[in-house]
């Protein structure tokens, strides 16, 4: 990205996270208050994720699984199905619900609209240094992985996806990806990994 364009892209992190705490305050509320109501526990996850030059921050969401959930059953790999979702919880993560509070992480610094997710320590340790380039941007909400298949795909391809949008990343881009992520979350599809997606150890990649 040129100059202005970094500054013009915080200035429309900045004020899109604003609104989007502003707008979704009710249904964050409403889907709190379920959580609540379900199990009891804790309203909202956070978890250490790997940001930008590979610096550790805590990603916030709302809980959709039981609580330490990933020292249960499969561990961090969650498919559709899974015991260890909520009934609210597959609800949440459908519709995306649940990574709302993330405007947090964006108004603080910690990411931006757009960019590839945020993934694991234990992931990003077994990166090839090509696969590293995708922490020369900040972690997104959503990015171009995530409108070409989520969670579905092969974790070779989501990362190669990752790595162009850092070739090719501009203002442009970034509002064509937020137009289209809209369309990605009323599909409801690519949520979970199924046969062909996530990650796998010999991969060398993240979530």
């Amino acid at each position: 990205m040129r100059g202005w364009e970094r500054v013009a892209k915080r200035a429309l992190d900045v004020t899109g996270a604003a609104v989007g705490l502003t707008l979704s305050a009710p249904v964050i509320g409403v889907a709190a208050a379920l959580i609540k109501r379900e199990d009891g526990g804790p309203v909202f996850f956070r978890q250490e994720r790997v940001g930008l030059d590979g610096e550790s921050f805590e990603v916030l969401k709302l809980r959709t699984m039981v609580v330490n959930a990933e020292a249960q059953g499969a561990g961090f790999a969650v498919d559709a199905g899974d015991s260890r979702i909520l009934k609210i919880g597959d609800l949440l993560r459908k519709t995306s619900i649940d990574e709302l509070p993330q405007f947090w992480n964006i108004l603080i610094g910690e990411m931006s609209l757009v960019g590839p997710r945020p993934t694991l320590r234990y992931q990003v340790d077994q990166y090839t240094p090509h696969q590293a380039r995708r922490l020369d941007v900040k972690p997104g909400v959503t990015g171009w992985a995530q409108i070409h298949g989520r969670a579905s795909l092969p974790w070779s391809e989501r990362i190669e996806l990752d790595v162009w949008y850092v070739d090719h990343q501009s203002l442009r881009l970034d509002l064509s990806i937020m137009l289209r992520t809209v369309g990605t979350i009323f599909s409801r599809s690519g949520t979970y990994k199924g046969e062909a997606g996530g990650w796998q150890p010999t991969d060398g990649g993240g979530a």
